[in-house]
């Protein structure tokens, strides 16, 4: 069971699959899930008001350290797909979101995932979320 199952998504980004994307069997090569993970999660982040090109300019960046996906469908060349993404934990320097795409054609779940992230200064350390971004993304967990 989809650990986002019955839970309304707190974002939703659209992708349409490119031919590019595609294999030689004509379903979308795996790792393209990985990269519209990072749609879903940018438009996330833009939605809670914030903006990931100015946590950059401030200093910081939430680095992937750990990936996960759970295939189950494949999506198809031209495909619209639906990317639901929301924070599933967020601690000190570690942040975790949760995916779902679905076939915006019929709802069809193709895949599911989770990210882990740790906060890294410009050098690669690893710091603590600064508080103002931690405060806004503790807000998201209790709502």
């Amino acid at each position: 069971m989809s650990h986002l199952q019955g839970v309304r998504p707190a974002s939703e980004a659209r992708v349409r699959v490119r031919y590019a994307e595609t294999d030689q069997m004509g379903v979308v090569y795996h790792s393209n899930y990985l990269i519209w993970f990072e749609v879903g999660r940018v438009e996330f982040i833009r939605q809670m008001g914030l903006d990931y090109k100015r946590m950059e300019e401030e200093g910081f960046a939430i680095a992937v350290v750990d990936a996960h996906v759970r295939y189950r469908v494949p999506a198809r060349y031209d495909d619209e797909l639906v990317v639901e993404t929301r924070l599933l934990a967020s601690r000190g320097a570690v942040i975790k979101f949760g995916y779902r795409i679905v076939r915006a054609l019929d709802g069809v779940q193709l895949c599911e995932g989770e990210t882990m992230h740790v906060c890294v200064d410009k050098d690669m350390k690893k710091i603590c979320l600064p508080p103002k971004y931690a405060e806004r993304f503790a807000a998201y967990l209790i709502s």
